[in-house]
């Protein structure tokens, strides 16, 4: 982890926004959220993206002192999406011979935005491979599509070797929070990027061409040290690889009789030697965070109540989720519970055999309404199943 210092030449220009409780409308913030945006000092002077709304008045006094006075030449518009690129339209006002670069699909969404801009001197269309010459630094811009975004596009600066790595490599959490990185970096991932796996794979692939020794993310702290660990963890997250071998129970009771099943399961497993058991009650859990724990454990265990025919909401929210987000690679039990006509189990398994490469363990356990002694047998046979090496 780093501070925000960069280097003489190239200045961190964000800020943090720490009263948002919702990025996105959805995923919940403790630490509020980071937005960076990055200067470059030479024979031109370059921005690379603009910043949210609500925290213009402070980017704009940031980059003012910044400057120093100069002129602006040009604006990188690394990716549209308008936490960071809400203050184009301010700039082009504010810098009238600043000229904007980016590829093809930014300028085509850029018109979308803002409609008002005149792009017909102000455009610089980039593609893949191409370099602007500043001065002392030379800038190489790499397309990312659909990470998370069609335009999305990194820079390369080959004289300090820093890759500015747009929605890549992001954390939730304000730019002064002093946490580790990859509770809240896998969280973000797996919400925001990780429907994206085989597009983040081929950016690593390019990524791996270059020598880099800095990666400066559009969320989250610069990444100066280790890199080698960030991009692993990367690797192992869009090839949908277990990060660690555990057991992930994910429980959605009504009335508690589920959670208290699950509870023995745990104890059944733990008393057999797994080392690593943990179980969320979804009626309590914030969504990305079991989204994010059933991408980073091995195994999987689905457990929930019956719920008008079919399946509680929590549970049918949580596997939709991780669907979405094209879960796959993982061995999953399930438990079902139902006073009368249990529909859950059927409901779980549809969702699940949508998903790829799932490794469903058979019986599927069914509870009429509180656990008996042939449930608690059942749990005994489908942990030694999970354990099986």
């Amino acid at each position: 982890m780093s501070d925000m210092i960069i280097s003489k030449d190239i200045l961190h220009i964000g800020a943090s926004d720490k009263n948002i409780k919702l990025f996105e409308g959805q995923y919940v913030l403790e630490n509020g959220m980071g937005y960076n945006s990055y200067l470059i000092k030479d024979e031109k002077n370059v921005v690379l993206d603009t910043i949210d709304e609500k925290l213009t008045d402070v980017w704009v006094e940031n980059l003012e002192k910044a400057l120093e006075g100069e002129e602006l030449d040009y604006l990188i518009v690394s990716h549209m999406e308008p936490d960071h690129a809400y203050n184009i339209g301010l700039l082009t006002k504010k810098y009238s011979k600043m000229k904007i670069v980016g590829n093809q699909l930014t300028f085509n969404i850029l018109a979308n935005f803002f409609k008002e801009i005149d792009l017909s001197n102000r455009s610089v269309v980039v593609k893949e491979g191409d370099i602007l010459d500043i001065g002392k630094h030379k800038l190489q811009f790499f397309m990312a599509p659909m990470v998370h975004w069609p335009e999305v596009m990194v820079t390369y600066e080959q004289t300090e070797k820093i890759l500015f790595s747009a929605d890549g490599f992001g954390k939730f959490g304000a730019l002064d929070v002093d946490e580790e990185w990859d509770c809240e970096a896998r969280r973000y991932y797996f919400g925001i990027v990780g429907k994206y796996g085989m597009q983040v794979q081929a950016l690593l692939k390019k990524a791996e061409t270059l020598d880099i020794k800095m990666i400066c993310p559009l969320h989250g702290p610069i990444l100066k040290e280790n890199l080698g660990y960030y991009i692993d963890k990367y690797n192992t997250w869009s090839s949908y690889k277990p990060e660690e071998e555990g057991i992930y129970i994910a429980c959605s009771s009504i009335y508690g009789n589920t959670l208290k099943a699950t509870q023995k399961l745990v104890e059944i497993l733990k008393q057999k030697g797994a080392k690593k058991v943990v179980l969320a009650d979804l009626t309590k859990e914030d969504w990305a965070e079991a989204v994010e724990d059933a991408f980073r454990y091995s195994h999987l265990v689905v457990a929930s109540s019956s719920y008008n025919a079919g399946l509680f909401p929590p549970m049918k929210q949580f596997l939709e989720h991780l669907k979405e987000r094209s879960y796959q690679n993982r061995t999953v039990g399930i438990i079902e519970n139902g006073s009368w006509a249990p529909s859950a189990g059927k409901c779980m398994k549809e969702i699940l055999e949508e998903m790829k490469n799932i490794n469903l363990l058979t019986p599927m356990i069914t509870i009429k309404s509180t656990m008996n002694d042939e449930n608690i047998s059942q749990m005994e046979e489908l942990a030694d199943k999970i354990l099986e090496k």
